[in-house]
């Protein structure tokens, strides 16, 4: 019996011990840096009273705790950011699809704005801005040094009112400046049409109109087709699409898978870690996919294209994409005001990450500059002539009129898809794959 009480006691005065040596120490620790933090804490009231007092100028203390917040979050990536209530509320009013601006997602880099895209039909996509601009001056006022909020506040102003940007292209030898009235943006989140037969659905941006609007067009064109049979495939065209909601990236995603899964999210802890996956059903009902991306496609757009390409459900055509690979939560503070904090990555259901990557396409197709208004190939100007047009010849007595009627019909719409490489190379390349897929299908 003393023996074990003996041993007890040892036991007990080890653990003392142990717990002497080694959380004493590790309490320690986690007590200085308590103590450095309230430190630094201090160190910021100092400043801030110093500031409040003997500037050389009488300061707003409002704005000055306002720019403190958002330089801390501003120094942590560049998505990150404080809203105030008036940045706040525009924020919603985009989600939404409306709003007042130029109509350009951008970012910063090297201490300029980047034009991350432009918003089709808008001031800034009709003044000819594209992805990977950097605007320098905002009417003649340089935007180094500004954080990305403040440059963006320059940019805003009331609709109708001119601004003048400063512009750096690459290629382009000398900066210019491009003179844009401001409008009201009201963004078209998805326009649908037929191209040949094919259905080409142009996805601007992700709020809470696209997969409403995507579903509902899609249905619209399949039925003036005739029926999913006529369709030879879907075209998803994500160029200079910056992004939106991830939600409504999981949502169009889901729309053309059966299973699997569609994007995982993984923050700082393994406990807030995610994994979304596909439901059955299948909007385009099996018919072939081809998406284009190019470099002002990001994040949701990113999801789509590479949820598509992973499950190797559309073939992915164009240049590589942005590679913004993060997920932002908006989070609501006291006074209608509001941060945007990065709270994890996201990942393709192959498991990469596309951060600063990018999603590379399966066939790289580099838009060609437009030709100048009036500018022809000599071959394209002169008139062709075939057996028809001669003089005398034979009827095809193997044809009916109503064969050679569709013969006719196919016939234009096939040159209806040649003539729109003159006009966007990327598209009529994404149809003609769809076209030689569906040529090699099975016949009715």
């Amino acid at each position: 019996m003393k023996k074990f009480v003996m041993a007890a006691v040892g036991g007990t005065l080890a653990g003392v011990i142990a717990t002497t040596q080694i959380a004493g120490p590790l309490l320690a620790q986690e007590a200085a840096k308590t103590s450095n933090v309230y430190e630094q804490l201090d160190l910021f009231g100092d400043i801030f009273e110093r500031i409040r007092a003997q500037y050389v100028e009488e300061v707003d203390t409002e704005e000055l705790i306002e720019a403190a917040i958002n330089g801390m979050l501003t120094s942590l990536d560049p998505h990150s950011s404080y809203l105030s209530p008036k940045d706040a509320l525009k924020m919603r009013d985009q989600t939404r699809g409306e709003f007042g601006g130029l109509g350009i997602e951008v970012t910063q880099e090297e201490g300029f704005v980047k034009v991350v895209s432009p918003i089709d039909e808008t001031p800034a996509s009709e003044a000819g801005i594209e992805a990977g601009d950097f605007i320098t001056h905002v009417d003649g006022e340089s935007l180094l040094g500004l954080t990305l909020d403040d440059a963006v506040e320059l940019m805003r102003g009331p609709v109708g009112s001119e601004i003048i940007i400063t512009v750096v292209r690459e290629g382009e030898s000398e900066p210019f400046d491009v003179s844009l009235v401001r409008d009201t943006i009201q963004l078209t989140a998805v326009r649908s049409r037929t191209v040949g037969n094919a259905v080409v659905m142009r996805v601007t941006t992700f709020n809470e109109q696209t997969y409403p609007k995507l579903k509902e067009g899609l249905e619209e064109q399949i039925e003036a087709a005739g029926g999913i049979d006529k369709v030879s495939g879907i075209v998803i065209d994500l160029r200079n699409n910056p992004g939106g909601l991830l939600n409504q990236a999981i949502a169009v995603s889901d729309a053309f898978l059966e299973e699997g899964e569609i994007v995982s999210t993984r923050g700082r802890d393994s406990a807030d870690s995610d994994r979304t996956n596909a439901t059955p059903g299948d909007l385009a009902q099996g018919k072939p996919i081809v998406v284009l991306i190019n470099g002002g496609s990001a994040s949701a757009s990113e999801i789509v294209a590479g949820a598509l390409q992973d499950h190797r459900r559309a073939i992915v055509v164009g240049t590589k994409s942005f590679g913004k690979g993060s997920v932002q939560t908006i989070m609501p503070l006291r006074g209608d005001s509001a941060m945007r904090l990065t709270t994890a990555r996201y990942y393709t259901p192959s498991g990469r990450s596309i951060q600063a990557v990018g999603v590379s396409p399966d066939i790289v197709v580099a838009q060609p500059p437009l030709k100048p208004a009036g500018e022809e190939d000599d071959a394209n100007s002169r008139p062709l002539r075939s057996e028809a047009d001669l003089r005398g010849s034979l009827n095809n007595d193997s044809l009916t009129e109503d064969e050679i009627e569709q013969i006719m019909a196919d016939r234009e719409k096939a040159e209806e898809a040649a003539a729109l490489r003159e006009e966007d190379y990327q598209l009529a390349y994404a149809i003609d794959i769809l076209k030689g897929l569906s040529a090699l299908g099975p016949k009715d």
